[in-house]
């Protein structure tokens, strides 16, 4: 059984993950995690439910431990996992737990145009915003990577958390910039139009 740790965010394979743990029940989860040496699971948690799809995480390190037992911890995404069933609490635990069977994402390397078309369509929403960043393009999941980077909803992440392969989640995140960036350009249209409307202006009348 997987120890769980529900949260309203979608944690991705390969994303580092700081969380500040402060409630018994978890302080309980990540000291069991710490003595057995083993991972816990962050289950996708929308409208008062926990989703049925989540990450295995891994605690990478823990950076504070306070005198009254708070702790700061590093973890990092592992692999998806389906939630077969859900207990809560665990006998004898504070926490929740459950069964889970675990996706069998492929490591596929992307399709080279889906590839291409995706740092397109992220170089043009960058430059729509002036966003000055160095858009890494050689990473071996670039989906994951920019997953939270594109303006995706939360319900949006999930349903890109569920997606097998590379090839597949890139068309996604496509789709949804090629919607996005007309939106986001207007945005900042308007908003230029706002700013100049915000300065008195010298005009010279009309002459008929």
């Amino acid at each position: 059984m997987l120890s769980l740790f529900p949260l309203n965010l979608v944690v991705f394979p390969q994303e580092s993950l700081n969380l500040h743990i402060f409630e018994n029940r978890y302080r309980q989860l990540i000291g069991d995690c710490l003595k057995q040496r083993t991972n816990f699971g962050i289950p996708f948690y929308l409208n008062g439910q926990v989703q049925e799809f989540g990450t295995e995480v891994q605690i990478v390190e823990v950076s504070n431990q306070y005198e009254d037992g708070r702790l700061d911890i590093k973890t990092k995404g592992v692999r998806v996992f389906r939630l077969d069933t859900f207990v809560n609490p665990i006998p004898n635990k504070l926490h929740a737990g459950g069964e889970v069977a675990y996706i069998q994402t492929t490591n596929e390397v992307a399709d080279s145009l889906e590839k291409i078309w995706f740092l397109e369509e992220l170089t043009i929403l960058y430059e729509v915003l002036n966003v000055q960043v160095s858009i890494k393009d050689d990473l071996p999941f670039l989906s994951y990577y920019y997953a939270h980077k594109v303006g995706l909803s939360h319900e949006q992440e999930y349903e890109l958390l569920q997606i097998l392969t590379e090839t597949e989640r890139l068309q996604f995140l496509t789709t949804h910039l090629k919607k996005t960036v007309p939106v986001v350009r207007e945005m900042e249209r308007t908003k230029s139009i706002i700013k100049m409307n915000g300065h008195f202006k010298h005009l010279d009348p009309l002459k008929f």
